[in-house]
């Protein structure tokens, strides 16, 4: 591979961040070539909110056990030869403390198969409803847009909480030794940001690159290639692919700032702002991008973001194909027809009514996604519907699903002198869900220190035999 190599001779810390989130399928050869660039540390995030919160909810991870191990086993034998700490954030998808020992477990299976030692830092994340409350009565939790202002209730409602922590509870156990640092629930951020700023690196640059290869090569022209380095000093940053196919030019590593972020040139983080509005992004050469005049405000009063899941009630779905032309000519009319005659059966063979359940249906194929944002366009050829009931107990979203049954598989449009038949997925036609899980916190709480409600648990791991 043809790559400019790190400059050795200011001040900076190099991190291999080898793909967006732990268990996608790290290559040993992206490792290896971030290794053999000087790397000082490897980063990856476990998880994200990009799923929804029934990872969190459930405190089930969505990454297999087998995926994960794979990745891990990688980055862990790897970065043990080069003697190099390595950095895991949200373990087990939603950071609760079952995926932080979910993988801990996991990383002990792997140090007794290949005979690896290590002291492993365990930072756990999660929030009893007790903690919450008491910070809640003690006026020191604020509402993020759109959400109004917390209740207790709400607050009891959560199956899990957990605290989206930044850089500072990484930052101490590198600094007390730890070889691999797991965490629960963090910032994308926290990784790359608490490797660089325990080294003493500048804020601003640390927060912009952190940002930047928060999801690997993403930042590159080959979004699902190996990885990137990043180099990071006091003046700014600099990235690296790690594959011959990929590209770091300053557009692709510009264009993150605008990834899951609603200000193409600020990010808050709980201990202040990262400020890029003065950033200038230029090419070291034809793969390579060097970024320099990113700012960190800090901020008066260190925040942490609350995330909660609560069950919103239990599911039921069928997915039905239609072809046929009429229907699919007249599909506003149709759902129209659907929508009204389920509520007068439901009401009539079930006794609920409008309030009491939910149901809906998304044409995938007709505007499923943007709806009314898209409207228009020719008859499509088929049409993938997908009805969803949701109530306070199963049994009775079951019951809706079989009310909406008929009608999905022959409802004919009005005036239609015929049924028309259209095709069921799956027999049977119900698939139950199991409990919906729900966001329910969009608010932070005010720390005096930033690692605050968190918890750091230490242990040397090495072969059981």
């Amino acid at each position: 591979m043809t790559s400019t190599t790190p400059d050795a001779t200011t001040r900076s810390v190099r991190i291999i961040f080898p793909i967006g989130m732990l268990g996608g399928g790290i290559t040993e050869e992206t490792v290896a070539r971030g290794i053999e660039l000087g790397a000082d540390a490897i980063a990856v995030d476990g998880g994200s909110t990009d799923s929804g919160p029934h990872y969190l909810g459930s405190g089930i991870a969505k990454t297999s056990r087998g995926s994960l191990k794979r990745d891990l086993r990688t980055i862990l034998v790897a970065g043990r030869r080069a003697g190099i700490p390595i950095v895991v954030t949200t373990c087990g998808t939603s950071g609760t403390d079952s995926g932080v020992e979910w993988v801990a477990d996991i990383a002990r299976e792997i140090a007794d198969e290949e005979g690896l030692a290590f002291t492993l830092a365990r930072i756990y994340s999660e929030l009893s409803r007790e903690t919450v409350l008491d910070a809640l009565a003690s006026g020191r939790i604020d509402a993020l847009e759109p959400a109004g202002p917390l209740d207790a209730a709400t607050v009891t409602s959560c199956e899990h909480i957990v605290g989206l922590m930044g850089h500072v509870p990484i930052t101490q156990a590198l600094a007390a030794g730890a070889d691999l640092v797991l965490t629960g629930r963090a910032s994308d951020t926290a990784s790359v940001a608490g490797i660089a700023l325990g080294r003493g690196i500048a804020a601003g640059p640390t927060w912009h690159a952190a940002k930047t290869v928060e999801c690997g090569s993403q930042c590159t022209t080959d979004p699902i290639g190996g990885g990137v380095l990043v180099e990071i000093d006091d003046d700014g940053f600099t990235v690296y692919p790690l594959t011959e196919t990929a590209a770091a030019t300053p557009m692709t590593v510009a264009a993150h700032m605008l990834y899951e972020n609603a200000d193409p040139y600020r990010l808050r983080e709980p201990g202040g702002t990262l400020d890029t509005s003065a950033a200038v992004y230029t090419a070291v050469t034809d793969r390579v991008t060097r970024v320099e005049g990113s700012i960190f405000e800090q901020a008066e009063q260190a925040t942490i973001k609350l995330e909660g899941a609560a069950i919103g009630g239990y599911e039921t779905v069928s997915l039905v194909g239609i072809r046929d032309p009429h229907v699919l000519a007249h599909m506003d009319d149709w759902i129209a027809r659907f929508s009204g005659e389920l509520a007068r059966r439901v009401s009539s063979h079930l006794g609920l009514e409008k309030g009491q359940y939910d149901a809906e249906l998304r044409a995938y194929g007709y505007n499923a996604v943007l709806g009314d944002l898209e409207p228009g366009g020719p008859p499509p050829r088929e049409v993938g519907v997908l009805f969803r009931a949701r109530a306070a107990d199963q049994a009775t979203a079951t019951a809706i699903a079989k009310v909406a049954n008929p009608l999905l598989l022959h409802l004919p449009l009005e005036g239609m002198t015929h049924l028309p038949s259209f095709a069921f997925a799956t027999s049977p036609a119900e698939m139950e869900r199991g409990a919906s899980y729900e966001f329910v916190l969009q608010h932070t709480i005010a720390v005096d220190d930033e690692a605050e409600l968190f918890r750091t648990e230490y242990e040397e791991v090495g072969p059981r035999g």
